[in-house]
């Protein structure tokens, strides 16, 4: 058997890599299991003042325009761990838009549903307009 002598520094240097490897694994894989969620606004404030841009911006992707801008309110009952958040406007053309926006602290998610004219034009999604385009892109 041949005989194998590592030296000090190269088993600091293996053991490093090694720790580097479970690290990048761990954290991958914790990525997967969780879905790589993060709630985009973590107050109600944050998702009260971002709802009437980002909402404005989905109509206008689906072809809807707004004849002035929303006008957002918090809705009763919302806490810390849950927001909850309604807009209301106009189309151009005089139909009614409302727009509910929600965020859940321990689900670490956000939903949206935009109705225009009672009819659903977003319906529970994760993100909004520009809130859409992913950050390592």
């Amino acid at each position: 058997m041949p005989n194998l002598k590592i030296g000090r520094r190269k088993a600091m240097i293996l053991a490093s890599a090694a720790l580097f490897v479970i690290a990048a694994v761990g954290g991958g894989a914790f990525l997967l299991l969780s879905g790589g969620q993060e709630i985009q606004y973590k107050t109600q404030s944050a998702l009260r003042k971002a709802l009437p841009v980002t909402a404005a911006a989905e109509l206008h992707k689906h072809g809807v325009r707004l004849g002035a801008p929303l006008r957002c309110a918090d809705l009763p009952g919302w806490t810390k761990k849950r927001m909850r958040v309604a807009c209301t406007g106009m189309t151009a053309d005089r139909k009614p838009v409302q727009v509910i926006g929600t965020g859940e602290q321990e689900k670490r998610r956000n939903y949206y549903t935009i109705l225009v004219d009672g009819r659903p034009v977003v319906e529970n999604a994760s993100c909004l307009g520009a809130d859409c385009v992913k950050k390592d892109d």
